[in-house]
C-alpha cells in the first residue's frame, strides 16, 4: 500500500464524559455545518430509525439461510461446514488484541495487525455460526474476543493505520450488530464499552475519507457505514455515505462520464496527465474500468467488494443503491473484471496487455443483489461466482459470503 502521512491523534479519555463530548461536538458540527456540507449529508438520507441487525446482513437474510442449512440444501450447507470448520469458528480461539496496533505499508511492519483483522472476522465467524446453529457457545465466543479488544485497544500507528482501521471497522458491526439484536448474553456494560472503542478508536480514523488509492476510502467508508449504523448515528452515517457516494464514480468508469474518469471530491486530480497516472497509466477508458485495475486485481476486489458491502447495508437501512448510478458501476464493473479473471487474454490497450488476476471472493453480494433481485444478466460473473463457490474469506474483511448472499431474495 502506498504511504499516507496523517496527523496524530490527541490524546484520548475514555468514559461517558468523551461520549458526552463526542455527541456535543457532532450537535455543534451539525449546527454550523455549510450549506454544501449540510446538502452532502441530507443527500445520504439515515433512515428515521436503524435497522438491527442491518450490518451486510439482515435477520430476514440470516433466517433464510438458516432455513437453507438446517434443510441441507446447496449451496449453503457446504458453504456453513466450511465456515464452521474454519480457525475462525474455533471455539478454542485465545485473541490478542494490543493497546496499538502498528501497521505500516503491505502491513510491514505488522504489530498487531493481522491479529486484529482475524480476531475481527473470527467475532463475525462465530456470530454467524451462533445464528445458524443455535449454539451460545459461539455466541460468547465472539463477546470474549470483541470484549478483550474493547478493553484495550487505543489506537492505530504508522502508514497503513487508516486502512487497516478500515479492514478491522469493517468486521467488528457486523458481528456486534448479530449478537447485540439476537443474543441476550452480552452485557450492557461491554456493549457501551465496544460502543467507545468504535466511537473513539476507530470512526476518527476512517470518517475523513484518504485520497490513497480508492479502495483505502472505500473500505474506511464500509467501517464508517456499518460503525455508524451499530452506534445509531446518523450524521456519521450520511457524511460517509456522501463521501461514500463521490468516491464510486471515481473508482469506476463509465462512458458516460466523458473521455476521462471523474474524480473524487478534494482529490486534486486536475489534468489529463494526473488522472491518468491517477489511474496505473491507463489512458484507455472503457465501461467497468476500475481506477486500480492496471495496479492488480487483487486490490480493485477490495474496492469492489467494499461498494458491494455499503450498497447492500444501505438497501437494508431502506436506501436501495443498487438501483441507482452506483449499483450500474458496480455491475459493469464486476462483468469486466470477471472476464479477464476466467482467463480471457487483455487486449494490448488494457495495461500494455499484461493484468495481474486474483480478484478474490468478492462478487456474491453484488451479483446476488444486481442479478438476483434486479433481474440483470451478469453472464461473466454469474460463471465466476459459481465457480468460486463457496466462497470463503480473504483473511481481510470478506468472509463467508457463499453463505451469507448466494440467491438470498431477502
Amino acid at each position: 500500500m502506498p504511504v499516507q502521512r496523517r496527523p496524530r491523534h490527541a490524546a484520548r479519555t475514555t468514559g461517558t464524559a468523551l461520549l458526552a463530548a463526542t455527541a456535543l461536538l457532532a450537535t455543534l458540527g451539525a449546527a454550523h455545518a455549510s450549506p454544501t456540507e449540510h446538502t452532502e449529508r441530507t443527500s445520504a438520507a439515515a433512515p428515521a430509525a436503524f435497522t438491527h441487525p442491518g450490518v451486510l446482513v439482515s435477520r430476514g437474510q440470516l433466517d433464510f439461510v438458516r432455513d437453507k442449512v438446517n434443510s441441507g440444501a446447496e449451496p449453503w450447507k457446504s458453504a456453513y461446514d466450511r465456515m464452521k470448520a474454519s480457525k475462525y469458528a474455533a471455539l478454542d480461539r485465545a485473541p490478542k488484541p494490543r493497546a496499538v496496533v502498528e501497521c505500516g505499508s503491505y502491513s510491514d511492519p505488522d504489530h498487531g495487525c493481522t491479529d486484529e483483522r482475524e480476531d475481527a472476522i473470527a467475532a463475525y465467524t462465530l456470530a454467524l455460526t451462533w445464528y445458524i446453529s443455535r449454539d451460545e457457545r459461539y455466541a460468547k465466543k465472539a463477546i470474549e474476543i470483541m470484549d478483550a479488544w474493547s478493553g484495550t485497544i487505543q489506537d492505530h500507528t504508522n502508514s497503513n493505520a487508516p486502512l487497516q482501521t478500515g479492514w478491522a471497522g469493517s468486521s467488528w458491526p457486523r458481528a456486534a450488530e448479530i449478537i447485540r439484536y439476537t443474543y441476550t448474553g452480552w452485557a450492557q456494560d461491554k456493549v457501551d464499552r465496544f460502543k467507545a472503542m468504535l466511537r473513539t478508536v476507530y470512526l476518527p480514523e476512517v470518517i475523513n475519507g484518504s485520497h490513497s488509492n480508492g479502495n483505502w476510502e472505500l473500505s474506511m467508508m464500509e467501517a464508517a457505514v456499518g460503525i455508524s449504523v451499530f452506534l445509531d448515528d446518523k450524521a456519521s452515517y450520511d457524511k460517509a455515505m456522501a463521501k461514500f457516494r463521490g468516491r464510486v464514480p471515481a473508482y469506476v468508469y463509465l462512458s458516460s462520464d466523458g473521455e476521462l474518469p471523474k474524480t473524487a471530491p478534494g482529490s486534486g486530480l486536475d489534468s489529463r496527465e494526473k488522472i491518468i497516472k491517477y489511474w496505473q497509466g491507463q489512458s484507455t477508458f472503457v465501461n467497468g474500468l476500475s481506477q486500480e485495475t492496471c495496479r492488480d486485481f487483487t486490490h480493485t476486489g477490495y474496492g469492489i467488494s467494499a461498494i458491494s458491502h455499503i450498497a447492500e447495508t444501505s438497501r437494508i437501512q431502506g436506501q436501495d443503491l443498487f438501483a441507482t448510478d452506483v449499483g450500474e458501476r458496480l455491475r459493469y464493473a464486476l462483468g469486466f473484471h470477471a472476464k479477464y479473471e476466467l482467463g480471457e487474454a487483455p487486449p494490448n490497450w488494457l495495461c500494455g496487455g499484461s493484468i495481474k488476476r486474483g480478484l478474490g471472493p468478492v462478487t456474491e453480494v453484488g451479483f446476488n443483489a444486481l442479478h438476483g433481485r434486479l433481474g440483470q444478466p451478469m453472464t461473466n460473473t454469474q460463471a465466476l461466482t459459481e465457480r468460486g463457490r463457496p466462497a470463503g474469506s480473504n483473511n481481510l474483511f470478506v468472509a463467508w459470503e457463499t453463505l451469507t448472499h448466494a440467491q438470498n431474495p431477502k
